[in-house]
């Protein structure tokens, strides 16, 4: 009509003003940690017998929590702008959670590595390992066992078009989640050190959503 105009309702996105706060958070406590620690103070990384025969300095440390959440956040609003606004609705039941959860596992870390700078006893770090373990395994268990179009499966941009291409996605995503789930538990019992466990986290945070998306591309047309 003339005389009038029509604006498009926004989009809307994966990354709301909860998954800011955590990253506000973890920015906080970078901030605490920069004022607290000091400038020459060396993380240990990893431990060899009961010495450090890694060090990690105190910035660089710092720098690792902030700089995954930056590229999770990112990611998961490429994601949204890549769904239609139908598969929106459809998938943001799953990817709001999932979204936070690997947003507070860095933000988890780097209260650890407060702890830690201030002298603390208290190895947060380890129990963030086993706590992220135990839900790593109980997502890959889930996604092992799921139906097509059920809870908890997987949601992709692209369709996977035949019950046996869901099946095997679901299957091999789900197998690399529980050993990925294993492995970060067996570096945790065995405290393999901040850094050793800094760089799991972040491979599977990274690493394990390219791999199903990966599979996904590879097996949606068997």
């Amino acid at each position: 009509m003339s005389g009038s105009t029509y604006i498009h309702p926004a989009m809307p996105s994966l990354v709301t003003r909860f998954h800011l706060l955590i990253f506000s958070v973890t920015l906080s406590i970078t901030a605490v940690a920069v004022l607290r620690v000091p400038a020459d103070f060396m993380f240990p990384a990893h431990w060899h017998g009961s010495n450090a025969d890694w060090l990690w300095p105190r910035d660089t440390a710092l720098a690792v929590a902030p700089i995954l959440q930056a590229i999770l956040i990112l990611a998961f609003f490429a994601l949204g702008r890549a769904l239609t606004r139908n598969h929106m609705a459809k998938v943001r039941h799953i990817l709001d959670p999932a979204l936070s959860l690997v947003l507070a596992v860095p933000a988890a870390y780097q209260f650890g590595l407060l702890f830690m700078g201030i002298g603390s006893d208290l190895d947060l770090i380890r129990g963030v390992g086993f706590l992220f373990a135990a839900a790593l395994i109980l997502l890959g268990l889930v996604f092992f066992h799921a139906e097509r179009h059920s809870y908890g499966g997987l949601r992709m941009p692209w369709p996977i078009r035949s019950d046996r291409a869901w099946r095997l996605v679901h299957r091999v995503s789900g197998l690399a989640t529980v050993l990925t789930g294993a492995a970060i538990a067996t570096l945790s019992w065995l405290d393999a050190g901040p850094g050793i466990l800094a760089l799991a986290f972040v491979l599977s945070l990274v690493g394990l959503p390219l791999f199903a998306g990966l599979v996904s591309l590879a097996l949606r047309r068997a």
